[in-house]
């Protein structure tokens, strides 16, 4: 029996069934092309109670993060998102300063962090991940091998101190325990500190048909309204929200060990409320939107197959493997995707076995139709690719609906 790990609940009901999957980041190498691939169901539910959309934890946190195919430095808009953040941190009244601590969740390569430590405040990164935890020491950023928990939090604090700022950045969904993991983002925060946390938002996957983003290592999906009681849970008030287009939409949470919700947090509940999103009658359609973006999607790669018209992809992210795998796009549709990230070339996409190759093949091969698996890049990889249109390729856009531009 599925259980909520939000309110322990076992009324759940289902939103979408997207079959069964293996791990979107057990990225395949040649030598394992002949093995068996375990898949497990991929089935979002969301809780008649307390209304967390969740994804039972049939894999562990240690089976997808203890080494990781994904280096955040490797998005260009990413890592200047993280450079803004960082510059508006040292900025105006209440900022930080030279004496401030700070504390990122999940710190992946260091993409965010290094901004702080080139200003000479002290920090330190919480990764899990040791192979891309290495690579933020190597850049200078201190880093510590461990998940957060109730424990690590505490022992953190009595090493360094409390901190005046806890980032949390696409953090909040991976872990099951997302009780035990708030506790610790408690544990860490000065009383009078604050604690920011981006998420994707579950109001602009609904409305944009955005089912990529679920996956095994989303273990929920947030409403401002279980966000709030998330928090609560661990002894942190919400107390304001920005609405962020990164990701297709996300938002960003501020909490803290005490004070009020803000204005911005009854907008968007009211937002959340009028979507139908408080209730469940707001997922009643999603599964058949869903549907529709999968058969317009094979769709046009059969009819170009027919046409003789050549496709490539771009991109190995893993929302791409949600959609690889829900659509059964295999080599004979899709022959090859490309990616910036040299630790997955020559390596093979998990259950659909498409090779992924340097994106230097792009312009060897001169596709007619590139399609762009990480679409939430779009304005970057739009630039990115625009030599593409030299021999007059077009770009492919699966979600929220088929584009060919």
């Amino acid at each position: 029996m599925t259980i909520c790990r939000l309110c322990g609940s076992a009324n759940l009901t289902g939103v979408v069934d997207l079959g069964a999957t293996p791990p979107c980041e057990r990225f395949l190498t040649a030598d394992q092309l002949d093995e068996p691939e375990p898949t497990y169901p991929l089935h979002l539910r969301v809780c008649t109670v307390c209304r967390l959309a969740q994804l039972p934890p049939l894999i562990t946190p240690e089976d997808t993060f203890t080494e990781y195919a994904y280096f955040s430095s490797y998005s260009t808009s990413w890592v200047e998102h993280a450079r803004r953040f960082v510059a508006d941190r040292f900025a105006g009244p209440g900022s930080l300063g030279p004496d401030s601590f700070v504390v990122e969740v999940a710190s992946n390569d260091g993409y965010l962090l290094r901004h702080v430590v080139e200003r000479g405040v002290r920090c330190l990164g919480i990764e899990p991940s040791a192979n891309v935890g290495q690579a933020a020491r190597d850049r200078g950023v201190p880093t510590l091998t461990e998940f957060l928990t109730p424990e690590v939090g505490a022992a953190v604090r009595a090493e360094h101190g409390p901190a005046d700022l806890v980032v949390a950045n696409n953090v909040y969904a991976h872990i099951p325990d997302v009780v035990g993991f708030t506790e610790g983002l408690r544990a860490l925060v000065a009383d009078d500190g604050l604690v920011s946390i981006e998420v994707q938002h579950l109001l602009s996957l609904m409305e944009l048909n955005q089912y990529d983003t679920i996956y095994h290592e989303h273990f929920q999906y947030y409403t401002v309204a279980s966000a709030q009681r998330a928090l609560a849970s661990g002894g942190l008030t919400l107390v304001d929200v920005e609405p962020l287009p990164t990701h297709g939409g996300s938002i960003r949470l501020w909490a803290r060990p005490g004070g009020e919700p803000g204005e911005r947090v009854l907008e968007v509940l009211a937002r959340e409320k009028s979507a139908g999103l408080h209730e469940l009658s707001g997922y009643a359609d999603f599964a058949a939107r869903v549907a529709r973006v999968r058969r317009d999607l094979l769709r046009f790669l059969i009819e170009a197959a027919d046409e003789g018209r050549t496709i490539a992809g771009y991109g190995a992210p893993g929302k791409g493997n949600t959609l690889l795998n829900h659509c059964g796009i295999r080599p004979d549709l899709l022959p090859y995707t490309v990616d910036r990230n040299p630790y997955k070339h020559g390596r093979f996409t998990p259950g659909t076995r498409i090779p992924i190759l340097p994106p230097e093949r792009l312009a060897a091969d001169r596709p007619d139709y590139v399609l762009v698996l990480p679409w939430n890049l779009r304005q970057e990889l739009t630039e990115q690719l625009s030599y593409v249109r030299d021999w007059g390729g077009r770009l492919v856009f699966p979600i929220p609906h088929l584009e060919v531009v």
